[in-house]
């Protein structure tokens, strides 16, 4: 008799066992995803390193370039820019028409398929594109489809998208990584910022929040199968730790390489380093709603104390200094522009501090904790100081820091834009036109004149026209002393050389389809 209850003790053991076995993630811990991550002895495997966690993977309710990394392995637009030619091309397109200078004819690849099974087509382009553009969604890029009146499935291979006056940017907008194409099925089934569906080379697995984002191939991928079969997006919160370890191959890559460390990066011998004049700005600007901001001669107290040439000679090579808001690889941009905003004057800056009472108020200097964002505050913090002014820097992490400069919650602060459509006019209307106040446009910038501009800007065709307007628009901002650029950023990765067939874009954006590790 003992041994038969022995022998049922021990079943039932097993049995316990045997049923907990199923996950030994705590729950709430791992955000959903669509199944554990495959095993990978790392041979075949690229794992990415950044200092800061992606805000969500949904192409409609994101707008940062962190997540856009990890969307872009597995979304796709109906057109994508050449990073060769800076042209536009198609991508889920196949070609387009212009009937008018209102419409706007795709005709889309056929025999696509989502990763869900979903069939890519006419009617999932329109859903995309109205969920994209309804008010409802609060989408951070709405802006790139607000010019667009209707969008039409006429068949399953042809989309009609109808403008409400002439918008030349239309293309480049839809190569923007916030207009890539969604699952209809998946979204409408599940939240795509925690569990995504596209078209692309990679399908999502998991994702531990503040930890780590796995994706894996997509075997049944239209434009062939990828040669990596994972790939890894890491969050490593310091940038030396994420260096060392690339060093020993717990990293494979690495991005926006920070220039205190870029000697210590290209020293070590299994890494390659790359370097290419980009298309991201970095630049000082204010919370335009707030009245002490809003006086002339305090924006340009603040313009004159910014030494800009003395912080981009901090940064090592990894900085083009020019004063214009637009830069060499962006449509609009004049060479004239490079010099043409206020210039260092740090006596002219006391002398306004003095004479207006600047300095009696503390300044609340908002900025991300990330390492180049650190480096301008503190600068910049130094520089305004010796002007006269009371700074007091805040940090946070990245989406945070996004909601709380997107809610105006800040006096000034540093912002970027990576320019993914290198068209000016998608610079400066999510940026700093009016529509957008308390959306993307987190300076709360609003200036009728300013906005006549980049209308007139984006409603012609013409690309002499356009850049005509775009200059005039750039030379506003400097003239209104509305945003300081710091830097134009020098795209740059470090790789294992194992890496081979990584191209960076000149707007910092890169995919893995033509990734394999040697």
């Amino acid at each position: 008799m003992k041994k038969q209850w022995l022998f049922l003790l021990v079943l039932i053991g097993m049995l316990i066992l045997s049923a907990c076995s199923g996950s030994t993630i705590p729950e709430g811990e791992e955000t959903s995803g669509a199944g554990d991550a495959p095993a990978s002895d790392g041979a075949n495997e690229v794992v990415y390193a950044s200092t800061s966690d992606a805000v969500g993977l949904s192409p409609t309710m994101t707008n940062d370039s962190v997540s856009s990394n990890v969307m872009t392995q597995i979304y796709e637009n109906l057109f994508e820019r050449n990073p060769e030619t800076m042209e536009l091309e198609p991508k889920l397109a196949e070609s387009y028409e212009n009937p008018d200078d209102l419409t706007w004819v795709i005709k889309l690849k056929e025999g696509i398929k989502f990763q869900d099974g979903t069939d890519f087509n006419a009617e999932a382009v329109k859903y995309s594109f109205d969920k994209l553009r309804d008010p409802a969604t609060a989408a951070p890029r709405a802006s790139l489809l607000e010019p667009v009146d209707t969008v039409t499935a006429i068949d399953e291979t042809t989309v009609e998208i109808k403008t409400k006056y002439p918008y030349g940017p239309l293309l480049a907008a839809l190569s923007h990584s916030n207009a890539a194409i969604i699952s209809p099925t998946a979204d409408e089934k599940q939240d795509l910022m925690q569990n995504p569906v596209g078209t692309g080379p990679f399908k999502f697995v998991s994702w531990n929040q503040g930890d780590e984002i796995v994706l894996e191939k997509n075997p049944d991928y239209w434009n062939g199968e990828v040669a990596l079969d994972q790939v890894k997006f890491k969050v490593v919160p310091e940038i030396s730790t994420a260096i060392s370890m690339l060093q020993t191959g717990e990293v494979n890559f690495l991005d926006a390489l920070p220039p205190e460390q870029i000697s210590r990066i290209e020293g070590l011998e299994n890494v390659e380093v790359t370097k290419q004049e980009g298309t991201p700005v970095y630049y000082l600007t204010f919370n335009h709603s707030r009245e002490r901001n809003q006086n002339p001669d305090f924006r340009k107290a603040v313009a004159s104390a910014v030494d800009r040439d003395a912080f981009v000679e901090k940064l090592n090579g990894l900085g083009v200094r020019s004063d214009s808001i637009l830069g060499p690889k962006v449509f609009g941009y004049t060479e004239e522009a490079d010099n043409a905003g206020t210039p260092y004057d740090p006596e002219l800056a006391k002398q306004l501090v003095q004479e207006n009472g600047f300095g009696n108020e503390p300044i609340k200097l908002l900025a991300a904790n990330r390492d180049n964002f650190i480096l301008m505050a503190e600068i910049v913090q130094s520089q305004l100081t010796e002007a006269g002014f009371k700074v007091e820097i805040e940090t946070m992490e990245w989406a945070t820091f996004l909601d709380t400069a997107r809610g105006g919650e800040y006096d000034m602060t540093f912002l970027s834009w990576s320019n993914v459509t290198s068209d000016g006019s998608e610079m400066f209307y999510p940026n700093f036109h009016s529509d957008n106040v308390g959306n993307s446009n987190r300076a709360q910038y609003s200036n009728p004149e300013f906005d006549k501009l980049v209308e007139a800007s984006r409603t012609t065709i013409v690309p002499e026209e356009r850049e005509k307007f775009l200059a005039e628009a750039n030379q506003f901002m400097l003239d209104d002393n509305a945003a300081i650029v710091m830097y134009h950023g020098v795209v740059t990765s470090a790789t294992e050389k194992s890496i081979k067939g990584l191209k960076v874009d000149p707007n910092g954006q890169w995919s893995l389809a033509n990734v394999s590790r040697e």
